[in-house]
């Protein structure tokens, strides 16, 4: 072989070697950022590309897809308590338009910088924002705390050329002895709100119960009251009837000059043979003497005669 020969085989491996350098494939999800003799230069898209062999240079690979990091860092609330977090930050290259690339592309020296950057970021800013707030307030300020570290973050990570997709603040907690205090103050008003709870209970159910006797009270009262009317009612009506019978046997006897003493004689003997035949055990004193009989008979005539001058009046 000639040294023509090696010449010309060198020439067609090297015009290969060019040709080949001159394609560049850009997987799916990323951007390529092209320099020539370091000057940014351009962006190649993801597929096949095209560059100018030994020219331009590939300076670096821009993965476009989302990204995450998680954190753990310690904050002092306004009234010195200890809090610990737990995050987890989801980011991205904000757009793929040119600017965008190359703000990430030459912002920072490597990703190790950026991350470091976009760590203590964050922590400053939460750390900021507890710094205002009281142990009590952090808990139910979870939603706030990342609104305010995004709300913070976006101009600034726009500068970088990235996006602050979402931070989730999965762990909360507290020293130990805060943590027990805390436990101990829920169980106290548990307990209270429990004692409160059992006193209504205990209050309605005695007032209802003193409603129930003050309704059932009343409701007896009424039932005696009618029971009385009813009684006297009925007293009325037999002594009007009785009245009435007397009245009429009285007027026939007279019409047959019959001695109407005969009827008070017949209401005396009828009474002793009522407390005869439904006594029940009791014992009545009568004298049953003739003596006695005419003393009685002269009291009841005595009193019938008193009822009629009463009428006459």
């Amino acid at each position: 072989m000639t040294p023509s020969s090696i010449v010309a085989y060198l020439v067609v491996f090297f015009i290969i070697i060019v040709i080949f350098s001159s394609f560049v494939t850009v997987k799916q999800g990323t951007i390529a950022v092209v320099t020539i003799f370091g000057k940014y230069r351009r962006i190649l898209t993801p597929g096949l590309n095209f560059k100018i062999p030994l020219i331009e240079q590939i300076y670096s690979k821009i993965s476009i897809q989302n990204r995450s990091v998680e954190l753990e860092f310690q904050a002092v609330t306004f009234d010195q308590a200890n809090v610990y977090f737990k995050a987890m930050l989801l980011y991205s290259v904000l757009d793929q338009q040119e600017e965008s690339i190359k703000n990430v592309a030459f912002k920072f020296v490597d990703e190790r910088n950026l991350m470091q950057a976009l760590i203590r970021t964050v922590e400053g800013s939460i750390r900021a924002f507890v710094a205002t707030k009281r142990q009590s307030e952090v808990l139910i300020l979870r939603r706030d705390i990342v609104e305010h570290v995004k709300e913070q973050l976006d101009t600034i990570l726009e500068g970088w050329g990235y996006h602050l997709q979402d931070l989730q603040l999965n762990d909360i907690t507290f020293d130990d002895i805060i943590m027990k205090s805390m436990s101990q103050v829920v169980a106290s008003n548990n307990l209270k709100a429990a004692a409160e709870n059992e006193g209504q209970a205990l209050l309605i159910t005695k007032t209802k119960a003193a409603e129930a006797d003050g309704n059932a009270i009343k409701i007896s009262a009424e039932a005696e009251r009618q029971a009385a009317q009813l009684r006297g009612q009925g007293i009325a009506l037999f002594r009007e009837e009785v009245a009435k019978g007397m009245s009429t046997a009285a007027k026939e006897m007279q019409s047959a000059n019959m001695d109407t003493s005969v009827i008070l004689f017949t209401m005396w003997t009828e009474s002793i043979k009522h407390f005869a035949e439904n006594s029940k055990g009791n014992v009545i004193f009568l004298d049953g003497s003739t003596d006695g009989m005419h003393r009685t008979m002269k009291e009841m005539m005595s009193l019938n005669l008193l009822d009629k001058d009463k009428v006459k009046k």
